[in-house]
């Protein structure tokens, strides 16, 4: 149990993280690094971080979904547990770096 909460919250993580460097990828014309930088020293990095949460609310629900299409796979809720301790962790990463 413990070990399938761990790795929804490491694929939370991922997902989190893949989420922002998306983001900064299509909204912006600069590099990765550069935008993590300006983000810290200008003040807006945690909002970098919940636009890269967003990217969580799809491995959530897929977790929690039994039916892909014609595929059926089993509801995995430890895993979703672990997504959302994730996502509990960027909401305070986001409050620490906005307050």
């Amino acid at each position: 149990m413990v070990i399938k909460i761990l790795k929804g919250f490491i694929l939370g993580l991922i997902a989190n993280t893949i989420g922002t460097y998306l983001y900064v990828y299509f909204a912006t014309d600069k590099g990765f690094e550069y935008i993590i930088k300006e983000g810290y020293s200008q003040g807006f990095l945690g909002g970098l971080i919940g636009l890269g949460a967003v990217l969580n609310l799809v491995l959530f629900f897929f977790f929690l979904t039994s039916t892909i299409g014609k595929f059926k796979k089993s509801i995995q809720p430890y895993e979703a547990r672990g997504v959302l301790l994730a996502t509990i962790l960027a909401a305070l990463a986001v409050l620490y770096f906005e307050f």
